[in-house]
């Protein structure tokens, strides 16, 4: 019988296919393709399979002479800029074996390359083999290009990623405006749910026919034939498309293994990706801790504790940081973290750092009681100069890094102050309108440090709200407007809220221009990369579009019939609470009556749903249900939450315990990461090296 174990091991596989090629061989790696190994082996795989180096792949490198083979990596199109950087590689080196990997399917280059016809073999990859010649200056040396999807990774028994489609999010309003620009009148689209694939920007179009044909590649492996069903609209174009995959009407005639599959778009639930009530060790070490340089998930530990090195402004770069990806051996803690309540996690970092200690016979003094970052770091200092105990537990010791790290981070209260703020929002959402709703936020829109502009940059309170909380805030209540109180839609209502946004653009354009320096997000946003470069009017332009994006949030679940709330208001005797989507979601799947629910689509049935449908109308006709089979998938189009990952661990424990219930999704979310994906500008226009 086919378990959830059969998939977060075809990553691995698919990984081997890659190995069998690098022996001897220097390998040139894309970032998206170098984080993805990072959570599947890391660089010790490739260098155990006989690879002689791995190096960035960069217009930059190159081999010597006594390197004549090369492996490249790539997570796109065989076309544009990655075309350049392999010709700049060969040019440079003296190569007379070449393997390109690409995980892009040979069938999406056939559509890149405008070929709508069938064809036999791999012509796309052949054409390119005889380049790969010409590069390296004879035609008789060997060159190979194939398609291997090396795109998923397992992060954890319960959570597999796809960092390739970090960047890949659902459709918001704004993208209905863009698509609707270039349509005739007569043909624009009257909602996103109306949007199909070929109305979407090409290289979209692209993006999503290789994560479907990456999807049908791991069906296929594993024998299953999937039930798929869709929430929101983008994922009703990926959960089409891949019930029309060419490849997958033969695999689900003979396919001996049944599974379901959700697709649900992040949009619906925006509320609980940037607030701050997930209880989660993990999600806030993701918020405080910079990211690995190239990487979307995992983050960078300071390593400098188990040393003897001495504390200088250049110390940091002297030793490689730790991270969160782990081997078998700190793995149990790894999940613990990921999925357990933030004080439980913490207890489980504890006791795995003492028995750690105990058994290198470590001189450790037992405490219990509260657990410190303090006292973690006593355990671990236990550990430094000692090689042997090091290597023992170096994946463990990285993990009670990061931990100790998190809980002493001056940013850490800021997350409290958020989450007092968020729930102060909910218990008043019920009684008031929506503009008195976003006039509470106007105290917060100060610069930090007060209006002394020498000191603005300065965290004065530790729990000040900077310009990430605020913007972070403003999604929040946004996501939630048409939980409010409905106000009278006249003229003078709507000229109030104008002017108040009018304000609240004022005022967060003046705390951004004061930061002594600029967040990651600010960087993403405004387009600089420090306060020097940034104007005024550059910062106020950026703002006057994230307010654009803003208002069409509280439309997101406007298409559905039955799911349309993610708030609780208060009775009096309880308080207004968040509901969470993917709770909602669960208990229609697992209910006990087997219900039909409106807004799960099913999406595999093809001319066999639609007769049912014409059935429908007079007789009782069953269609699939998401719990008729008995492996369950989640994907989350836009990323998910720890704390979700824990909620819907709950679920299925509670609710139908024995069922297997893996989860997919393009990223694993901090707060920041949302407010990122919804103001890019690339969200329409993916990079997928055309």
């Amino acid at each position: 019988m086919l378990t959830s174990e059969d998939f977060t091991h075809f990553p691995l596989e698919m990984w081997k296919k890659v190995l069998s090629k690098v022996k001897k061989a220097v390998v040139f790696m894309d970032d998206k393709c170098a984080e993805t190994l990072h959570w599947s082996g890391g660089a010790a795989a490739f260098l155990e399979a006989g690879a002689r180096n791995i190096k960035q792949f960069s217009s930059f490198e190159a081999c010597g002479v006594n390197e004549p083979k090369a492996v490249f990596v790539v997570n796109t199109l065989l076309k544009g800029r990655t075309v350049d950087i392999i010709k700049d590689i060969i040019s440079l080196s003296h190569f007379q074996y070449c393997v390109v990997i690409t995980t892009v399917a040979h069938s999406v280059h056939l559509l890149a390359n405008n070929v709508t016809a069938e064809m036999e073999g791999n012509r796309v990859f052949e054409q390119f083999e005889e380049k790969l010649c010409e590069w390296m200056g004879n035609m008789n040396y060997t060159a190979e290009v194939m398609h291997v999807p090396v795109i998923f990774t397992p992060v954890s028994q319960q959570l597999i990623l796809t960092p390739t489609f970090a960047h890949l999010f659902p459709l918001l309003s704004v993208d209905l405006e863009t698509i609707n620009f270039k349509r005739p009148e007569k043909k624009r689209f009257g909602s996103l749910n109306d949007i199909d694939m070929n109305s979407l920007p090409v290289e979209l179009q692209l993006e999503i026919k290789s994560l479907a044909s990456a999807l049908n590649s791991m069906f296929e492996t594993t024998g299953t034939r999937e039930e798929s069903f869709a929430v929101g609209p983008m994922s009703r174009i990926i959960a089409g498309e891949l019930a029309s995959h060419p490849q997958a009407k033969n695999r689900r005639k003979t396919a001996p293994n049944k599974a379901s599959i959700i697709f649900v778009d992040r949009t619906v639930d925006l509320t609980g990706a940037v607030g701050h009530h997930g209880d989660n060790l993990v999600e806030k070490i993701l918020t405080v801790l910079k990211c690995l340089p190239g990487h979307v998930t995992d983050v960078q530990v300071d390593m400098l504790e188990l040393t003897s090195l001495q504390r200088t402004p250049h110390s940091q770069n002297t030793v490689a940081p730790g991270c969160l990806a782990q081997s078998s051996a700190a793995r149990s803690l790894w999940e613990a973290m990921l999925t357990s309540k933030h004080k439980e996690g913490v207890m489980e970092v504890r006791r795995q750092l003492v028995e750690a200690a105990s058994k290198e016979k470590l001189p450790i003094k037992m405490s219990m009681g509260r657990v410190t970052p303090e006292q973690l770091c006593s355990y671990m200092q236990l550990f430094r100069s000692n090689w042997g105990a090091l290597e023992n537990h170096c994946g463990v010791l990285q993990l009670g890094l990061a931990t100790a790290q998190t809980l002493r981070h001056p940013s850490l209260p800021r997350w409290d102050a958020c989450l007092a703020f968020e729930r102060l929002l909910l218990q008043n959402l019920g009684d008031s309108d929506f503009p008195a709703m976003l006039r509470q936020l106007l105290p917060l829109m100060k610069p930090r440090g007060g209006e002394d502009s020498s000191s603005s940059g300065l965290r004065l309170g530790e729990d000040e709200c900077g310009p990430d909380e605020l913007i972070l805030l403003l999604v929040y209540l946004y996501s939630l407007a048409d939980e409010a109180q409905p106000a009278d839609q006249d003229t003078e209502e709507e000229e109030e809220l104008e002017k108040l946004e009018r304000e609240l653009i004022g005022a967060l354009t003046l705390v951004i221009t004061r930061e002594a320096e600029l967040s990651p997000l600010l960087q993403k946003l405004t387009g600089c990369a420090n306060p020097e470069e940034l104007s005024t009017e550059r910062a106020h332009s950026a703002v006057e579009d994230m307010f654009e994006t803003l208002r069409g949030l509280s439309h997101t679940r406007d298409h559905l019939k039955q799911l349309r709330s993610v708030y609780t208001a208060s009775d009096g005797v309880h308080q207004a609470t968040y509901r969470p989507f993917l709770r909602q979601i669960l208990e229609e799947v697992f209910h006990p009556d087997h219900l039909e629910c409106p807004d799960i689509e099913h999406m595999s049935g093809g001319l066999t749903d639609l007769l049912k449908t014409g059935f429908s109308m007079f007789m009782k006709v069953s269609r699939p249900h998401p719990s008729d089979n008995p492996l369950l998938f989640l994907f989350l189009v836009g990323g998910v939450t720890p704390s979700e990952l824990r909620l819907i661990k709950e679920m299925v424990t509670t609710h139908k315990p024995g069922t297997q219930v893996l989860v997919f999704s393009t990223r694993l979310l901090r707060p920041t990461d949302i407010p990122e994906l919804l103001f890019s500008t690339r969200r329409l226009v993916p990079d997928i090296g055309v």
